[in-house]
């Protein structure tokens, strides 16, 4: 039995307890009780962004340690255990997160979801993997100013549309079957945008990326969605079509350049700017031409797959 840890990737720790464990909430300890092995002591904040300082400050950290004796057992899993932490961007495990997503995770797996912070009892597990693998990032989620005539042309051009605006309380199993059934979706970058994940494989995903966001549109949805077998469109907004063009002006250098506004630097300050400040209003003549050759691939797929 033993201990392992990896600290070498930028965004995560990951632990891994290869023997029989006993998780006691109320210290935050997991022990492994082994009476050939030596003492050992690893700490680790399960929560896959590491790089963020003032993200971290937040997350709790867990004990993990060996030696030759450790405390009573008083609920027995036969099972291994997942340990981690729903981090600062969701409030660190609030009841809407486990309510939105405990079905989903009771889909993986048969055994029940433990709440560390709502528990006094030390639970064991066969082994035990602490933190999480992450892939990528995502972000939140920017608005289309005039969603009703983006709709028109969208049907226009030949789609039933469905507007979909999900929140924390959206039911998983009403996402899923609206987009697994779905031909194509189109968005603006942002958080909601994950929900590609339940698309079937030909299907058009279409992201429409507003300014100084090329680099993380690429990473969180085109490439996942090219791993998926996605057919990927995406429409890179002009000056024009941003908000931002009314509070700084055009030539500004936020919006006139804004990799050189960012440097190297992805800071707060540029995470306000162009996440949270920036909204988009689309060139419709211009979205148009873009919104045909999606409809053009949804079509195809729809004759092919139904």
């Amino acid at each position: 039995m033993w201990i392992s840890c990896t600290r070498s990737h930028r965004y995560y720790d990951f632990c891994f307890i290869n023997g029989s464990t006993i998780l006691d909430p109320t210290t935050s300890t997991s022990f492994m009780a082994d009476p050939a092995s030596p003492p050992l002591v690893e700490k680790i904040k399960p929560y896959p962004r590491k790089f963020e300082n003032s993200t971290m400050s937040g997350i709790k950290e867990l004990i993990l340690t060996s030696g030759p004796r450790g405390p009573k057992c008083q609920i027995q899993h036969n099972a291994p255990a997942l340990v981690f932490s729903a981090g600062k961007y969701t409030g660190n495990a609030r009841d809407w997160w486990v309510s939105r997503y405990g079905d989903l995770l009771r889909t993986f797996i048969k055994h029940p979801i433990i709440n560390l912070d709502n528990d006094t009892a030390n639970h064991c597990f066969t082994s035990a993997s602490v933190g999480l693998i992450s892939h990528g990032l995502v972000t939140i989620n920017p608005k289309l100013l005039h969603t009703p005539k983006t709709l028109q042309a969208a049907e226009k051009v030949g789609f039933e549309v469905v507007v979909f605006v999900p929140s924390s309380t959206t039911d998983m199993h009403v996402a899923y079957n609206l987009l697994s059934k779905s031909h194509a979706m189109v968005g603006v970058h942002g958080a909601a945008m994950t929900h590609l994940l339940f698309m079937r494989p030909g299907s058009v995903f279409m992201q429409i990326v507003h300014l100084g966001t090329h680099w993380l549109a690429n990473v969180c949805y085109e490439s996942p969605a090219r791993a998926m077998e996605l057919q990927y469109i995406d429409y890179r907004i002009n000056v024009e079509e941003s908000s931002l063009v009314d509070k700084y002006g055009k030539d500004d250098i936020v919006v006139k350049d804004p990799v050189s506004k960012m440097g190297s630097n992805w800071s707060m300050e540029i995470m306000k700017i162009y996440l949270k400040e920036q909204n988009v209003k689309l060139d419709l003549v211009r979205f148009n031409w873009v919104l045909k050759a999606a409809y053009d691939k949804a079509k195809k797929f729809m004759d092919k797959e139904g």
